[in-house]
C-alpha cells in the first residue's frame, strides 16, 4: 500500500494554528491541525502528524493563528441592525423615554418591509462572522423567514423567531396580532424550518407586558408539543418587575412558575433583576439565560457569577446593534468580566471573581448549552460540528503571544478574526466573505434608509435630522 492509499480522504484540513479547544480538559495543541470531513471534526492533533494521515480536498494554512470555537450570540435582534447609531442622536435631543424596547425598538420594527429585514439579516450576520460569531439566537422580530433566508445565504448557523404581542395597549398596529394567529403562525414557522441543516426556528414571547396569559399558556403547550424553546425577555428592567408585582403580587419568574410556564424550554434574555428565589427557580427548572453585558449593567446588578456557579445554562449576547452598535462578542465577553469585577469584586475588596479565560469558556460552552447545541458546538473536539474561527496574532497589541488562551481572552477583538469555517465550509478567508456579494444589501440600504428612518421618526414623534 503506497502513501496516497494509506491516507484518509477528508474535505478540509486546517494546519499550523495553535488550537484552543475549550474542551473539558482545556486542551491546547501547539502548531496543530484539524481534520474535517463534511460538516464534522474527525481528528485533532499536530501539524506534523497530519501530513502523513490525510489527503484533503482543501487545505487552510493557519500558521501564526489561534483556532477557537465560534461564538454563540445568545440574544440578538436581527431586524434592528439599521437602527445602528440612531438612538444616541435621539438622546442628544433629550431624555430617551422608558422602556426603550417599547418606545423605540418596536416602533422601528413596525416600519420595516420584508426586504428590509432580509438586508438587515445580511448585514448583521456578515458582521457576526467577521467578528467570530458562528451561531445566533434571534430574540423574535418581524418577517422571520427573511432572517432565515439571509442566514441560509450567508452560511451562518442560527435560530430565528417571530415576535408575538397580542395586547392592544400602546403598540403599533403592524406589531400586534390575535392570540390564535400568533400561535398558529409560530407553529408553522417552527415546522417550516425544522429540516434546515443550520437554521431552525424557535418560539418567542416578546415580553410579559405585551403578552396575554392565554398566549403564554399556548406557547408553553406548543413548546412541549414541538420540543422547541421559547425565547423571551425576562427580569429585564424595573418596569417589568413593577408590572408583575402590580398585576400578580409576585415577581416575573415567580409568576411564570405559578402558571406552569417556567421550565427547561424557556430561554430568558437579560435576567438582570432576579431575586434569590427566582435564581433558585432558574436552577430547579433548568431555565437558560443570556447575559448581555453591554446593556445589562444599565438595568441593574446582574447575577451572572451566581448563575455560573449554580451551573445555570447562561450564555452571552450582544442584544443587537441598536443599543450598543456592535455585534463583537469579544467586547461582550470583556464587558462581562469588568461588570462582574465592579459588582462582585471591588465592593468586597477581593480579587477578580472571574477571569477573562473563564468568561471566554463560558461564552463558548455556556452559549452552546443555552442554544441546546452542546452536543454539536461550543468546543473543538472529534465528532463536533466544524464551526471554527481562526484569530490572527500578528498585531503588536498581541505581541508576544506567550499563551494563546490569554491572547484570545485579553488581547483579541473581532477585527483580529481572519478566517471562519461554519459547518465545515470556509465562509470567510483572509477577512473576505466568500458566500455572498454584499453589494445588493448595501444598495438596498442606500435606496431605502431614508424611508426607514422617516417612518421611525414619525412613529416616535421625532422630527428627525434636518435634510
Amino acid at each position: 500500500m503506497n502513501d496516497a492509499q494509506a491516507k484518509q480522504t477528508i474535505s478540509l484540513l486546517i494546519v499550523g494554528a495553535d488550537i484552543a479547544t475549550f474542551d473539558d480538559n482545556d486542551t491546547l495543541v501547539r502548531q496543530g491541525a484539524i481534520a474535517i470531513d463534511g460538516d464534522t471534526i474527525v481528528w485533532i492533533g499536530t501539524a506534523a502528524e497530519a501530513r502523513d494521515k490525510f489527503d484533503a480536498a482543501e487545505t487552510l494554512r493557519a500558521s501564526g493563528m489561534i483556532a477557537m470555537p465560534g461564538f454563540i450570540d445568545c440574544h440578538v435582534h436581527t431586524a434592528q441592525q439599521f437602527l445602528h447609531g440612531k438612538l444616541p442622536s435621539v438622546r442628544r435631543k433629550g431624555e430617551l423615554r422608558s422602556p426603550m424596547w417599547q418606545r423605540y425598538l418596536i416602533p422601528f420594527e413596525s416600519g420595516l418591509e420584508p426586504e428590509d429585514v432580509y438586508a438587515s439579516g445580511i448585514a448583521a450576520y456578515s458582521a457576526m462572522i467577521r467578528s467570530g460569531t458562528t451561531c445566533f439566537l434571534e430574540a423574535g422580530g418581524p418577517f422571520p423567514d427573511e432572517m432565515g433566508r439571509a442566514a441560509g445565504d450567508i452560511g451562518i448557523r442560527g435560530r430565528i423567531a417571530m415576535s408575538t404581542m397580542d395586547t392592544t395597549d400602546d403598540l403599533p398596529a403592524h406589531s400586534r396580532m390575535d392570540t390564535a394567529d400568533a400561535l398558529r403562525r409560530s407553529e408553522e414557522l417552527v415546522v417550516r424550518w425544522k429540516d434546515h441543516p443550520r437554521v431552525n426556528a424557535w418560539l418567542s414571547l416578546r415580553q410579559l407586558m405585551v403578552n396575554t396569559e392565554p398566549l403564554r399558556l399556548g406557547m408553553r403547550d406548543l413548546s412541549h408539543a414541538l420540543d422547541t424553546p421559547i425565547h423571551t425577555h425576562l427580569a429585564e428592567g424595573t418596569y417589568e418587575v413593577d408590572f408583575a408585582i402590580r398585576n400578580w403580587s409576585m415577581r416575573s419568574a415567580e409568576y411564570l412558575e405559578k402558571t406552569g410556564c417556567l421550565d427547561h424550554h424557556v430561554h430568558a434574555a437579560h435576567s438582570v433583576l432576579l431575586s434569590l428565589n427566582e435564581l433558585d427557580l432558574y436552577a430547579a427548572r433548568d431555565v437558560s439565560a443570556c447575559h448581555c453585558s453591554l446593556n445589562n449593567y444599565t438595568m441593574g446588578r446582574p447575577r451572572l457569577l451566581e448563575m455560573m456557579r449554580r451551573n445555570i445554562r447562561v450564555g452571552l449576547g450582544t442584544d443587537g446593534a441598536a443599543t450598543r452598535a456592535s455585534l463583537d462578542m469579544f467586547q461582550v465577553m470583556h464587558g462581562a468580566v469588568l461588570g462582574q469585577q465592579a459588582v462582585n469584586g471591588t465592593p468586597y475588596h477581593c480579587d477578580p471573581p472571574v477571569t477573562h479565560e473563564q468568561m471566554l469558556k463560558q461564552a463558548f460552552r455556556g452559549g452552546a448549552r443555552a442554544a441546546r447545541l452542546e452536543q454539536h458546538i461550543g468546543q473543538l473536539a472529534v465528532g463536533m460540528k466544524a464551526d471554527i474561527v481562526l484569530v490572527a496574532t500578528d498585531d503588536l497589541d498581541q505581541f508576544p503571544n506567550y499563551d494563546p488562551i490569554i491572547t484570545l481572552a485579553e488581547s483579541a477583538v473581532g477585527r483580529d478574526v481572519r478566517d471562519v469555517v461554519i459547518d465545515g465550509r470556509i465562509v470567510m478567508k483572509d477577512r473576505e466573505l466568500l458566500t455572498l456579494d454584499l453589494e445588493p444589501m448595501r444598495e438596498r440600504v442606500r435606496h431605502q434608509y431614508k424611508t426607514i428612518m422617516s417612518r421611525f421618526d414619525l412613529a416616535i414623534g421625532d422630527p428627525g435630522d434636518a435634510a
